[in-house]
């Protein structure tokens, strides 16, 4: 019997096994809220780490593959602490050669993952609820009235899943109680001069004495190659003729204006301003100059690690199990490594449900581990510990002095 999956929500973890389970000819159908490809164009750029990448690798045909690798960039820039007056503490060196590290458009890895999936993914299906039948079969409702039957349903819908809040309703999602205001600086020849060079040399962690987070990272821009690329939408959104620098700055909630989440972004913006008072001003200008339509505010939430579940022919990827702070930068990594674990056990032949629980078993392990490394560094990003992070501080400059120590501590 031919096993038809289920796949509810088409963001990146969701559509990268989609790819797989197309490319091994598995019948598949994705879900999507989304009322056409192009709903999505938003959002900042992404780094795909070695777990990506290898998901990627192994579940998109060759020739999409190698679309992803043209159009984004290498990701092999030096990585900085330095304090809010822009003294070095410590810089760590790229490998000179990094090829599993990729500066990923959010944009245009949705174009390529969307690629050839015309007869999978369908649009405009705002996912409800669903039924088990007699049979084992699900039947799948949707808002617009339509059903829908499968085999096995995967979740990919993100954060606020719907299927998890039917499916595991003890499965908690929190507030963190930190907020994040975040912009970019457009890079172009002018603004270059304008900064220090190790602003655009690579991702930046600005350690003020308290309270208060600051990153930022320079996003080269790409050229668009074969169909795929920097598209005319995303130009808006940043400067083509060289790219941006993300940048953020975090705090607790009670540091920023009562009615934060009503803000405008020029209100934003100054928001994030009147914490960075006092800077040094190449920092400032980060802020300062960022145009308002780019400034956005950004919750930070994380789940809640629970105990294992009895599988079922109902499974979760990403988010929609294990989401995640943004502070490491591996939340979309981790979906991808989902996407190709599942894809995986679902292609592997024998039972369905034992290759599920398989599959939960692992995806548990190191899923909830980069929750919890995730909120970790949350905290920390906006630690009020002065001392604490004084001495942090000292560390990393002791740790710069001795090249063994260094690489020792961040191998």
């Amino acid at each position: 019997m031919r096993t038809h999956i289920a796949v509810i929500g088409g963001g990146i973890g969701g559509l990268c096994l989609a790819q797989g389970l197309r490319k091994a000819g598995v019948d598949v159908t994705v879900f999507e809220r989304d009322r056409t490809p192009t709903d999505r164009l938003q959002g900042y750029r992404i780094h795909i780490d070695p777990n990506g990448a290898e998901a990627l690798r192994d579940c998109l045909p060759p020739e999409l593959w190698e679309a992803f690798t043209a159009t984004a960039g290498a990701s092999n820039h030096d990585f900085g602490f330095i304090t809010e007056k822009m003294k070095k503490l410590l810089v760590l060196k790229a490998p000179k050669e990094n090829f599993d590290h990729y500066s990923a458009s959010r944009i245009t890895l949705r174009q390529v993952l969307l690629s050839g999936l015309d007869d999978v993914v369908r649009y405009g299906k705002t996912y409800e609820r669903y039924e088990r039948d007699d049979d084992g079969t699900v039947t799948l409702h949707f808002a617009d009235g339509t059903t829908a039957t499968a085999d096995v349903v995967v979740a990919a819908d993100g954060g606020n899943s719907r299927v998890r809040k039917q499916y595991l309703p003890h499965a908690q999602r929190v507030d963190t109680g930190i907020i994040t205001i975040a912009g970019k600086f457009p890079l172009d020849d002018t603004t270059r001069r304008m900064i220090s060079p190790r602003l655009v040399d690579g991702p930046n962690s600005v350690i003020p004495p308290r309270s208060v987070g600051f990153f930022s990272a320079p996003h080269l821009a790409t050229e668009s190659v074969g169909g795929f690329g920097v598209t005319e939408q995303e130009g808006a959104l940043m400067d083509n003729s060289g790219g941006y620098i993300l940048w953020a700055l975090g705090a607790a909630t009670n540091l920023f204006p009562a009615g934060i989440a009503g803000l405008t972004g020029k209100e934003l913006k100054d928001a994030a301003a009147a914490l960075t008072e006092g800077w040094h001003p190449d920092l400032r200008k980060l802020v300062t100059m960022t145009d308002q339509d780019t400034v956005s505010l950004l919750p930070i939430r994380t789940s809640v690690p629970i105990d294992a579940w009895q599988a079922s022919n109902i499974t979760l990827l990403g988010d929609a199990i294990h989401s995640m702070t943004p502070m490491r930068g591996i939340g979309a990594n981790t979906a991808l490594r989902d996407a190709r674990l599942l894809c995986r056990a679902l292609t592997g032949g024998g039972d369905v449900v034992e290759a599920i629980a398989a599959y939960e078993e692992q995806m548990r392990g190191y899923g909830f581990a980069a929750v919890n490394d995730s909120l970790k560094a949350a905290e920390q990003f906006v630690d009020g510990n002065a001392v604490a992070r004084m001495g942090f501080k000292t560390f990393l400059r002791v740790a710069e002095r001795f090249p063994k120590l260094k690489a020792k501590v961040f191998s």
